[in-house]
């Protein structure tokens, strides 16, 4: 059987997969009660996204976006072949997988970005607080606006700009695209057991090993 197997997914691709499965379940569960955790774990979570970005472009074969960005039509006949226990078997990325990794990816990372500007303007923290911290908030409004507002550095002075302001926004977009990523992963999951079950190989661990069945 070992002779049949072919290798598929480099290390980075692998480790980066279940580094961000473990970097976005922990930041989803750290939300509200650990947020040093919760903000590294986001940290971790927009690194690896750039790197994947990255390695999708110089990456080898299978790793390459060129490889699994199929068009929207080959996706919904991929789909529509699974669901009936026909579809073509792929080596790489099926069209669904290579959609979902795409989306998957931009979602983790508009998730990345409203958490650190959400972080910027409520804690001036991270490396986003020079555009969304406080003082470029203010750079908006005035000087007018400033001298009225002598707490503007303090939490409460964040809070009071953040009442139907930017602050709320860029925390319920940040709330809105985690679950919205959340969604998308328990659809991956249903997915990859599905595909599982139609080619009849672990999916799962080839993401392990880097092997599949050969062609």
């Amino acid at each position: 059987m070992q002779s049949h197997m072919v290798r598929v997914w480099d290390p980075l691709v692998r480790i980066g997969h279940w580094l961000l499965a473990v970097g976005f379940v922990v930041a989803y569960l750290t939300e509200d009660d650990f947020e040093t955790l919760h903000v590294w774990a986001g940290y971790l979570v927009g690194a690896i996204v750039v790197v994947r970005v990255i390695w999708g472009f110089v990456g080898p074969r299978h790793a390459r976006f060129a490889d699994f960005a199929y068009t929207p039509r080959l996706v919904f006949s991929y789909l529509m072949a699974l669901l009936r226990g026909g579809s073509k078997r792929y080596l790489g990325h099926s069209p669904a997988g290579g959609a979902m990794a795409i989306a998957l990816l931009g979602m983790l990372a508009a998730t990345t970005f409203t958490g650190l500007a959400h972080l910027a303007y409520e804690d001036n923290a991270g490396p986003l607080a020079p555009w969304f911290g406080p003082a470029a908030s203010l750079s908006f409004v005035g000087a007018a606006r400033a001298s009225d507002n002598d707490d503007d550095d303090t939490h409460e002075g964040r809070e009071k700009r953040g009442e139907g302001g930017h602050d709320s926004l860029y925390e319920e977009a940040h709330e809105v695209l985690a679950n919205l990523t959340l969604l998308l992963v328990i659809l991956h999951i249903g997915g990859v057991a599905l595909a599982s079950f139609a080619h009849r190989e672990n999916l799962v661990r080839a993401m392990v090993t880097g092997r599949k069945r050969a062609p």
